[in-house]
């Protein structure tokens, strides 16, 4: 369950990258980060969500933006998904869901009438000074890059 509200500081994370290398949020400070959940790679929601941010990419960059996505997914996978879609941005792994489980995107869903735990579709928007600026519960996988957007 999501404990963090906007104007939070956003926990800092320590994670790798798709292609081994270290990140650090709090290295980004000074940029704006998109910083999204979601369930997994390749999947129908997933991929949709994934190239509304490809497809404006470049749109997001001109705001000021840098995007990662994180699911529990391993790097392996990350990569397949990437080259699959032609995603032009990184994706960090978190197989041991140390980030997930930080960030309370962890919890109860339903699908098709049942309920089971998972990773809640959530994009958490932090600004220069790495605060919560917003919270987006409610994806939109094929509006996502509308939804951070929109004013």
């Amino acid at each position: 369950m999501i404990t963090l509200k906007v104007g939070d500081q956003a926990p800092d994370i320590k994670a790798t990258i798709q292609d081994g290398s270290s990140f650090k949020l709090s290295n980004l400070k000074g940029s704006k980060v998109i910083l999204y959940f979601y369930p997994k790679d390749n999947t129908p929601g997933c991929t949709k969500q994934a190239c509304n941010l490809r497809d404006n990419y470049n749109v997001l960059l001109e705001k000021g933006y840098k995007v990662y996505g994180v699911s529990a997914d391993s790097a392996a996978k990350h990569i397949k998904f990437i080259d699959k879609y032609d995603l032009p941005f990184d994706l960090l792994v978190d197989e041991e869901m140390a980030i997930i489980n930080n960030y309370g995107v962890w919890g109860p869903k339903k699908f098709m009438g049942k309920e089971y735990d998972g990773i809640n579709r959530t994009t958490f928007v932090i600004d220069e000074e790495g605060k919560i600026e917003e919270i987006i519960t409610k994806v939109k996988t094929k509006e996502h890059a509308e939804q951070i957007l929109k004013d």
